[in-house]
């Protein structure tokens, strides 16, 4: 048995991304994230849709449609539809950003 909230290394130079189920229907991560952000000018656009969900820290999405940052915290979710250009503005650099993220079609 594995905690989603446990094995978070104490030093995370990239975000770390573990596939934790996957199907040709979807994919289901975990996602670490310490201080990480998209590259500036970068974007995702992804072939699948997506639910993702905030275990812990704190996160600012961007999506190109918008003008605000979403303020994420635990608990938080929400679905960003296949192609719906997005980026991490920010994650929380004092502790660990933990998500789930559900890629399906």
């Amino acid at each position: 048995m594995r905690n989603l909230l446990g094995e978070v290394p104490s030093s995370l130079p990239d975000e770390l991304v573990e596939a934790l189920l996957e199907s040709d229907a979807f994919r289901l991560e975990r996602i670490v994230s310490l201080g990480h952000a998209t590259p500036p000018g970068e974007w995702y656009d992804q072939e699948r849709s997506e639910w993702v969900v905030l275990l812990t820290g704190g996160a600012g999405l961007r999506f190109a449609d918008r003008d605000d940052v979403v303020e994420m915290r635990p608990g938080d979710h929400l679905v960003i539809a296949a192609h719906r250009r997005h980026r991490v503005e920010w994650t929380d650099a004092s502790r660990p950003t933990i998500w789930l993220a559900l890629h399906y079609d």
